[in-house]
This record gives structure tokens, C-alpha cells and sequence, in this order.
């Protein structure tokens, strides 16, 4: 076929096959980051998301309720066990306390204790089982059995040997729920510093002359966040709970200092003529239990790589 029938042929008379335009174009288009297709991911998460605006509604009521209130948590009104009004929005107890002003009290004290125990336990969870999956061989060996020494020890029996050994208190609290609340963080931390030890970037680091402390706050560490953030996000709910049943149980903070736990537990005592006392607490609690296992379950799922498309 001469040059000026090639001209004269109708390009529109013509498709083509196998090609996918569409694709094509989003295969044009600019790559984004990682931790921005994770960041879009969770931003999708409706759940997640209220969860998110949840606790940031409850941390911010938390700071400022017992700044600006005309009460303090502990001041003692002269009108005992009265039921919520426009005066006291969550009512009173039996020494005349504004519930509203407490809860939001306890509510920084419960915070603390939750948030306080997550970081100790993630410090000594990630150094330990990064130290412990780098090793690996008879270090690796000794750490881990210490791990399942722990382990087989039951969790609040514990706690609550501590509590009772120790004097009531904040520190106390926090120091009974950090001795062993680490060990899944550590599991978790040394699973995946195992599965990235043997990748390329830290063989050739090593074979570059890094030292352990660069391979695992450089290497391992970073890409073992996902994991971390998820397991933080969770812990902090565990411990939470934890403090409020041991309050409940008689070993929470002492007087007046008051937590959701202890508030819940002098609350039962007065369900049948005052239940608010007991219902706001436990309604936070729960509420705040379920916002940070919303946000730790939309973190693992939008850093989860089998939901990448």
C-alpha cells in the first residue's frame, strides 16, 4: 500500500484492542506516598473517624471542664444525691460533689494512667523485642523465655499483688500495669523485626558497618511502625479498663482524687436512689474504650498492605 493510501485511511475507522483507557490513566497519574495512601484509607473509615472526633472531644472536655467550672471536684455543695439539673448537669453525689465537675476530673486521671502505661510499655516493648529478634540465636533464646516466664504469671493477679503490696496512688497504678503489660508489645515488635532483618536494606547497612543501635532505630523500628501505632492505639483501651476494674474493686487512687473506676465503684452503691452516679462514669468508659479500639481497628486496616489496590 503506497504512502498516499496510508493517508487517505480514516483513523477513527480503527480501535484498539486490548488496551484499557481508563486504566491507563490512573497508571499515568502521579504516585502517592505510602503514609498518604494510609492517611486517605483511614480518612474513609467512617468509624474510625468518630472515634477520632470522640476522643478528641473527650480529652478537650477534660482539660477545660475542671478549669472553667464554678466547682471543683472536690467542693462539697450542701445538696447531696440531687439528680441532674441545669445547676449540675450530671447531679450530685452523696457529699454534695458536682458529678459533672468529677467525671471530667476522672476523667484526666484515667487518661493519664492509660496513656502513661502504654508508653512505658511501648519503650520496653519495642527495645526489647528489637533487641531480641536482632540477636536472635541464644539471646534471642533467653529473652523470649523470660517473655513466657512472665507470660504464664496471670496479668491482674499481678497487678493486684502489686496494688496491695504498694501504697494507693498514681504511681503505684501505673508501675503495676507497666510490669508486664509490655510482653505483647514485644512479641509484636520481634515478629517483625525478624520478617525485615533479612531484607536487603539492613544486610547491606550491616555490610556498611552499622552498629545495633542504627539498624534499629534507622531500619527496624520504622518499618515495624504500622504494627507499633496499632498495638500503642489498643493497649491504651486495655489499660483503661484495667484501672477502672481494679477502682472498682477498692484499688484504684485515693480520696478525693477520683477516676472513672473509683466513681463507677461508689456509684454502685447508690444505684437504686442515685443511678446518674453510677451511669455517666460507665458511659465515658465504655465510650472511650470503644473510640480508641475504632481508631486502633482503622489503623490496622489502612495500614493492612492486602487493601492496598
Amino acid at each position: 500500500m503506497s504512502q498516499q493510501q496510508l493517508e487517505k485511511i480514516d483513523k477513527e475507522m480503527f480501535e484498539i484492542v486490548g488496551g484499557r483507557y481508563e486504566e491507563t490513566e490512573k497508571l499515568a497519574k502521579k504516585s502517592v506516598s505510602s503514609w498518604k495512601e494510609v492517611f486517605i484509607r483511614f480518612v474513609h473509615n467512617k468509624l474510625a473517624i468518630f472515634g477520632l472526633i470522640a476522643l478528641a472531644i473527650i480529652i478537650l472536655m477534660a482539660i477545660f471542664v475542671p478549669v472553667f467550672s464554678q466547682y471543683t471536684y472536690s467542693e462539697q455543695l450542701g445538696i447531696y444525691n440531687t439528680a441532674p439539673s441545669a445547676a449540675n448537669w450530671f447531679g450530685t453525689d452523696d457529699l454534695g460533689r458536682d458529678v459533672f465537675v468529677r467525671v471530667w476530673e476522672g476523667a484526666r486521671i484515667s487518661l493519664f494512667i492509660g496513656i502513661t502505661a502504654a508508653i512505658i510499655d511501648l519503650i520496653i516493648g519495642v527495645l526489647w523485642g528489637s533487641i531480641s529478634g536482632l540477636a536472635g540465636e541464644r539471646v534471642d533464646n533467653i529473652m523470649m523465655r523470660i517473655v513466657d516466664v512472665l507470660t504464664a504469671v496471670p496479668y491482674l493477679l499481678v497487678v493486684i499483688v502489686l496494688l496491695v503490696v504498694l501504697e494507693s496512688g498514681l504511681v503505684p497504678m501505673i508501675i503495676a500495669l507497666s510490669i508486664t503489660g509490655w510482653i505483647n508489645m514485644a512479641r509484636i515488635v520481634r515478629g517483625e523485626v525478624l520478617s525485615i532483618k533479612n531484607q536487603e536494606f539492613v544486610l547491606a547497612s550491616r555490610t556498611l558497618g552499622a552498629n545495633t543501635k542504627h539498624l534499629i532505630f534507622k531500619h527496624l523500628i520504622p518499618n515495624a511502625l504500622g504494627a507499633i501505632l496499632v498495638t500503642m492505639t489498643l493497649t491504651i483501651p486495655t489499660a483503661i479498663f484495667t484501672e477502672s476494674f481494679l477502682a472498682y474493686l477498692g484499688l484504684g487512687v485515693s480520696a478525693p482524687i477520683a477516676s472513672w473506676g473509683t466513681m463507677a465503684s461508689e456509684g454502685s452503691n447508690a444505684i437504686t436512689n442515685a443511678p446518674w452516679r453510677l451511669i455517666f462514669p460507665a458511659i465515658m468508659i465504655s465510650l472511650t474504650i470503644f473510640a480508641f479500639n475504632a481508631v486502633g481497628d482503622g489503623l490496622r486496616d489502612a495500614l493492612d498492605p492486602k487493601l492496598r489496590k
